[in-house]
């Protein structure tokens, strides 16, 4: 990706968790294909509702 893309046309996923829409993020730009949660409390969380 170019060094700056305005919020408008970065790239987003929905997060596996909570099915919320995530942009892309610098800290991700190496492993963007592997993200799948918006989220660190999202990735914790990402077994709770299967066990409730």
């Amino acid at each position: 990706m170019p060094r700056h893309r305005p919020p408008s046309i970065r790239a987003s996923k929905d997060c596996a968790a909570c099915g919320r829409p995530f942009q892309w993020r610098k800290k991700w730009e190496k492993v963007w294909e592997e993200v799948k949660y918006c989220s660190d409390r999202c990735r914790h969380d990402r077994n709770r509702a299967k066990h409730v």
